[in-house]
């Protein structure tokens, strides 16, 4: 059988995955084959007679498994963004032979003592940054995989890292599971007041799909949730459907991911004690610019200070308008969104229906490539040739100036029962420059509403903003220029990786960058500068309550993975324990039957375990240098220029504080982040 995964060069143009030649029986071979090599290369370095150096040793280390490295990110992303039971199924079964191989490597003692060796050395062996750099990052990363352990603790290591593996996989599927088997059938005209016109029409369309003519189906994807908790006016099912996405995989059914938490929890704290930690939260932060636990709870507690009782004066005045408009209930959960995007509309006559026309995607596509080719010279030209998973993908080459091509851009824009929720960048291949300049593989995954017969796909501003931020991590994947793939792109400390993405949003707010696409669908017309400056006005509009609930979603991640031996009894019940540790963010009473843990795909299933403050952080950081933009002008090219040189070019090569402060000229500003969002 021919099996496309076992050439690393895949044969195709730029050499891109051959997506449509991968069939579910190729994986499994391809994967044995590519493990049986990569330990092969392993097998080379550990057998040189040689001393060690940084040649046969760290940079024999950076090339070996290429196979491995190449067809990995294809089953994960796919796993991601166009999935199905049978790749579930490989995922599940070739997740702990990746696993098992990288902790044989970790703990393999002869490799490891070379390594160490050359780090003992490193003062003395003349290496530039960059070289100094990936030494420092592959001894502490296997330092931090076991190598220093007994031979009895480096088996506990590795049957740990298998079983994570394993349970992370578990509870993104069963949260997957949870969001596309959600179906909600309206029938009666009634339930469906309120809602804008192009909605009913796709959700008409969508129930007509499934064989229910003449109904409406909801989903618990953003695009059908979304609109239905601003605009339906039927209490109810606002109130049906919250009830539904606040639920999900915590119904004591074989998707509930209750018991996964407890294990990953514990697997993960055991893991940390092992290698001598007080928690994983330790474990994690060795490795992030905020360094300790107690730096980020004073962090979050700072933030929490001032904005807790903004917070509460905003949930104060919503309540004081329902009394006007002559609302008798209480305010609930399920409100919030309906009720704020009223008192919105009702202070700066503005809601997302009056912005949406000018904001057809297609345009705002345009948009971010405008925006992009006037701060970093980068030209995007669309490529149908070119191997994509899904039909709806696309796929761009990347240019700088006139004809350096610098990456390959896929682009994933709506939702469908094969991918997850939620949006976010990720790459296929990495740059690098260790022989020959290898560009990278950029990909940008979101989920926005599909275009209908009667609409093109009208974007929200919250999707707007979402797709610069997807975009600002693509970015720092495209303009990377480095030589060493460990250090390329978005390898960087995890509190400093949302900085180039969290930026690029603040261009989404300015009449310099709206004017170079936003147009209506119909007419052409260039938004208003009215609409323009009430997109500014309102751009805090609710910040403190917004701040409230990432603060509480940080404290939540820091409270599961900063358990200690002897505490992880608190997680018997898991409803309790989340209410406990977000009680001082609560703007709300409790609401039984609901849970946010259960679903937190981000630090169960993805890498954010003990790093969700890192939004935050990196707004301080965002907020910062944007303010340096805006003194010298949001399109200034030597700011740009000086952003792109020292931040989205340098991966990891260096310390992220001394990139920032090279940039921006000193250390960042914490109150800019207070500045910008009203809190003081």
């Amino acid at each position: 059988m021919n099996n496309p995964l076992l050439n690393s060069s895949f044969g195709t143009e730029f050499e891109l995955p051959p997506f449509a030649e991968i069939l579910i029986e190729h994986y499994k071979p391809a994967f044995d084959q590519a493990v049986m090599q990569a330990k092969e290369d392993i097998d080379l370095i550990v057998a040189n007679e040689e001393p060690p150096s940084f040649e046969n040793t760290i940079l024999a280390l950076e090339r070996s498994g290429a196979l491995l490295s190449a067809i990995s990110p294809i089953l994960f992303n796919l796993n991601a963004a166009e999935t199905t039971e049978d790749l579930q199924k490989v995922a599940q079964e070739i997740s702990p032979l990746l696993t098992t191989y990288d902790s044989e490597v970790k703990q393999n003692k002869k490799l490891f003592d070379r390594i160490k060796i050359l780090n003992s050395q490193r003062e003395s062996l003349s290496l530039t940054q960059e070289q100094l750099r990936l030494l420092e990052k592959t001894y502490l990363g296997f330092v931090r995989s076991g190598a220093n352990l007994s031979e009895s603790a480096k088996k506990r290591f590795q049957e740990i890292s298998v079983q994570l593996s394993q349970m992370q996989l578990t509870f993104g599927e069963h949260v997957l599971a949870e969001t596309n088997s959600y179906e909600l059938y309206l029938e009666a005209k009634e339930q469906i007041a309120g809602l804008p016109e192009d909605y009913i029409v796709r959700a008409a369309a969508a129930a007509r799909d499934k064989g229910k003519e003449g109904q409406w189906l909801i989903t618990l994807q953003a695009p059908s949730y979304i609109p239905v908790m601003e605009h339906a006016e039927d209490r109810s099912l606002r109130q049906q459907l919250y009830m539904a996405y606040m639920q999900k995989a915590f119904k004591g059914d074989d998707q509930d991911n209750q018991e996964l938490i407890k294990q990953i929890v514990s697997l993960r704290q055991e893991m940390a004690l092992l290698l001598g930690y007080k928690s994983y939260a330790d474990y994690v932060l060795e490795e992030r610019m905020a360094g300790k636990v107690v730096e980020v709870q004073s962090f979050l507690s700072t933030l929490c200070d001032k904005a807790l009782p903004l917070a509460e004066q905003e949930v104060k005045e919503l309540k004081e308008f329902m009394v006007e408009m002559g609302i008798t209930h209480v305010l609930e959960r399920w409100d919030w969104s309906y009720y704020s995007e009223k008192l919105r509309k009702a202070k700066y006559d503005l809601d997302d229906e009056m912005i949406k026309p000018y904001f057809q995607l297609e345009n705002v596509i345009d948009g971010v490539f405008q925006t992009a080719e006037k701060l970093y010279e980068l030209t995007f030209k669309q490529n149908r040739e070119l191997p994509v998973y899904h039909k709806d993908v696309l796929a761009y080459e990347v240019y700088e100036g006139e004809d350096q091509l610098k990456a390959i851009l896929y682009a994933d824009y709506f939702p469908r029962e094969g991918k997850r929720p939620g949006a976010w960048m990720t790459s296929y291949r990495d740059q690098q420059n260790i022989d020959d300049r290898v560009i990278p593989i950029i990909s940008i995954v979101c989920n926005f509403t599909p275009s209908s017969l009667d609409s093109p796909s009208l974007l929200t501003f919250n999707e707007v903003t979402t797709l610069f931020h997807e975009f600002g991590h693509a970015l720092h994947g495209i303009l990377s220029d480095v030589t060493y793939p460990s250090l390329s792109g978005t390898s960087v400390y995890w509190d400093f990786v949302e900085l180039p993405s969290q930026i690029f949003e603040n261009w989404c707010y300015e009449p310099a960058c709206l004017e170079l696409f936003a147009r209506h669908y119909q007419s052409g017309e260039i938004i208003p500068q009215e609409l323009v400056q009430k997109i500014k006005s309102s751009a805090t509009y609710h910040e403190a309550y917004a701040t409230m609930r990432q603060i509480s979603f940080a404290l939540l991640d820091l409270s599961y993975h900063s358990l200690i031996s002897g505490e992880l009894n608190q997680l018997d019940d898991i409803s309790l324990f989340e209410q406990k540790a977000m009680s001082g963010t609560s703007l709300f009473s409790e609401l039984p039957g609901t849970n946010m843990s259960a679903q937190f795909s981000h630090i169960f299933a993805g890498g954010y375990a003990a790093g969700y403050y890192s939004y935050k952080w990196a707004e301080v950081l965002d907020a910062d240098a944007f303010e340096l933009f805006k003194e010298r002008g949001v399109f200034d090219s030597s700011t740009a220029h000086s952003f792109k040189q020292h931040i989205l070019s340098k991966g990891g090569t260096e310390d992220p504080t001394v990139l920032y402060q090279r940039f921006r000229g000193k250390s960042p500003d914490s109150n800019a982040l207070l500045r910008r969002a009203n809190l003081i």
